[in-house]
């Protein structure tokens, strides 16, 4: 029998398609040409062996005679106290959600300033018969790094109230009740879990009678604190994944060849709605959510068979028109992207198909895992990236210029960050400004989810390396950039997963989190050393949610003006820090600040030194 080395590439869904004809038709010579075999173009990236493609981050990092500055990430893992291992949970009946976890979070729970570490873990099957099976739980890290110094962690999990055994997956930090202390969302297999911040390192979790657990039976990934009805408290994102049991999984088990039994494809299970909680508590008072889900526009069924559409990995939540709503992007796994715009009275509309995010260029879906949201040019255009699987390209909608903001196209060929994607199974993806030059880069987390996939695709590898774009600027921003400019230890072949950044030792330059499934995280700091100087703002709400989340701060610098939102949730299951950073480049002088809080009002604070972080809090 022939091995198809495309057993592990997401299929179209033929039925989505054909509900999705209007846009297909508009492409209808191309999707011919797709279908039809002939190479050329675009087409021959999307199908190609990718053996034949460069490797991850080899090749010049130049673009338009410029040249990535070299900037090293060091791995200190070990070094700086961590010692957390990932586990999932697996005895060899390859369920699906072993493939899947975990997030990691990088908060700041006892609020002394500096960004802390939250890694999210699974522990063993109910059925594992094992006695050696012990119990495994999340893990909470202080952070104890001097200012500029070595990287120092402790591990106080112990007695926190985050140690609790789950089937963990993702994470969202926020300040839930205006009592100023972050607290913590997990999402799991099994139910979800909130805990509130009580301070001193405890967390009581309030779950049940917050009423966000969520049903039994369910499968959560990506979840956000957002306010989506502009009330000045965060209310709660959740997405599901699929309708999945240990019995579902048996009956969709694989025959791929090579592989004497593989992890179920997500197509042999159905979707699942997403879900979304008001938060009605009173400030600092006891947790108090309502499920908004079935009426909030978000429970978009299959066009054909009625079932659940969304199979959600991601979500980036983005006022996409500017109106001062907060809007969502959510990124679905072989099944179309959808696109929630506010309605400004409780409700979404659904428009992924009219905004160009829902397919890819040819109507079709992809794996979509991870995802960001950035004005990445500086010139106000909205982008949103996607990491998908593998043998498929990164995805970059950009915003063209229509009236209501809302018609994105995919750039990822023509801006640098497609192409060189394809060969590699990316999950965790952000924006962020490594070399502090004022244009945001993007870093992806890669790792296949099948170990014997070398079995079925000799050229693949389940260890993969993260891959590193520099933003150049002008056309085709982003370049590809390689172990001579950022250092060996970025691009080490991990089972990556979740990602994030935080300035851990608050010199000014973001430092790297990276989760592997079944595995130690990898901790990368920044060293580069160019002298680019920077500012970063912590933003704190009065009239808005105390964490800022969703406002937007600009700073004007030499012609130029930089925006960024106060947005943890990206990447893949995980949440970076709240404070936004701002790369000046060689400028030593600020223009102006100004700062859109969530709710919607204008505040323009006078201009500090640089190379500082600075507190602003909402009038």
């Amino acid at each position: 029998m022939t091995e198809d080395p495309s057993e592990f590439r997401p299929a179209p869904d033929p039925a989505l398609q054909e509900a999705a004809g209007a846009q297909a038709l508009r492409r209808s010579l191309l999707v011919l040409l797709l279908l039809g075999g002939f190479a050329g173009g675009a087409v021959w990236w999307l199908a190609r062996d990718p053996k034949t493609t460069h490797a991850p981050g080899a090749g010049p990092a130049t673009a338009l005679g410029r040249i990535a500055p070299a900037a090293t990430f060091t791995d200190v893992t070990v070094a700086s106290g961590i010692r957390f291992r990932h586990s999932n949970g697996a005895t060899g009946n390859k369920w699906l959600p072993e493939t899947m976890g975990g997030g990691v979070a990088c908060l700041d729970f006892d609020g002394d300033g500096d960004a802390d570490l939250l890694f999210v873990n699974g522990t063993a099957w109910p059925d594992d018969q094992r006695t050696n099976a012990t119990p495994t739980t999340a893990a909470l890290y202080r952070n104890d790094t001097e200012r500029g110094g070595p990287l120092r962690f402790v591990d106080v999990t112990a007695g926190s109230g985050l140690d609790i055994p789950i089937q963990g997956m993702g994470v969202a930090c926020g300040d839930f009740d205006g009592d100023g202390r972050v607290d913590v969302f997990l999402t799991a297999v099994g139910g979800d879990h909130l805990f509130r911040n009580l301070g001193g390192g405890k967390f009581e979790e309030v779950t049940a009678e917050a009423g966000v657990g969520g049903p039994v039976a369910g499968w959560s990934t990506a979840t956000a604190w957002i306010d989506v009805d502009n009330d000045g408290d965060l209310d709660l994102f959740v997405g599901e994944y699929v309708q999945w049991s240990p019995e579902l999984d048996r009956k969709a088990a694989t025959g791929t060849p090579g592989i004497r039994r593989g992890y179920g494809r997500p197509w042999n299970f159905s979707g699942a709605f997403p879900r979304l909680y008001r938060n009605d508590t009173p400030r600092g008072g006891r947790p108090r959510f309502t499920d908004v889900s079935a009426a909030s526009g978000l429970a978009v069924r299959h066009p054909v068979t009625g079932l659940p559409l969304a199979k959600t990995l991601a979500v980036a939540p983005i006022d996409l028109n500017d109106d001062g709503w907060m809007d969502l992007v959510v990124a679905n796994d072989t099944v179309q992207n959808l696109v929630f715009t506010n309605r400004h009275d409780g409700t979404f509309a659904e428009i992924g198909v009219q905004s160009g995010m829902a397919f890819d260029a040819y109507g079709q879906a992809r794996g979509a895992m991870g995802i960001d949201a950035a004005r990445f040019r500086n010139d106000g255009a909205l982008g949103i990236a996607i990491g998908n699987f593998a043998n498929e390209m990164n995805a970059l909608y950009v915003a063209q210029p229509t009236r209501d903001q809302l018609v994105f196209a995919d750039e990822a060929t023509q801006e640098g960050i497609g192409p060189a994607s394809q060969p590699l199974l990316k999950f965790g993806l952000f924006f962020f400004d490594y070399d502090l030059d004022g244009r945001l880069d993007v870093l992806t987390a890669n790792g296949h989810i099948e170990e014997s996939i070398y079995r079925v695709q000799p050229d693949a590898s389940y260890r993969q390396p993260a891959q590193l774009f520099w933003n150049a600027g002008g056309a085709k921003s982003f370049v590809a950039v390689g172990a001579d400019r950022a250092g060996g230890d970025l691009f080490q072949p991990l089972s990556g997963r979740g990602s994030a950044y935080a300035d851990f030792d608050r010199d000014g330059d973001p430092d790297v989190v990276i989760m592997q499934v079944e595995g130690p995280p990898v901790i990368l700091r920044n060293d580069q050393n160019l002298g680019h100087h920077w500012l970063r703002l912590r933003l704190v709400g009065t009239h808005s949610n105390t964490d800022a989340i969703g406002a937007w701060v600009q700073v004007r610098v030499g012609g130029r003006t930089l925006s960024r939102q106060v947005m943890p949730t990206k990447s893949y299951l995980s949440q970076s820090e709240l404070p936004v950073t701002f790369g000046l480049g060689t400028t030593t002088a600020i223009d102006g600040i100004q700062i859109r809080w969530p709710d919607g009002r204008i505040q323009i604070p006078s201009v500090p030194g640089i190379d500082r972080e600075i507190e602003v809090r909402e009038p």
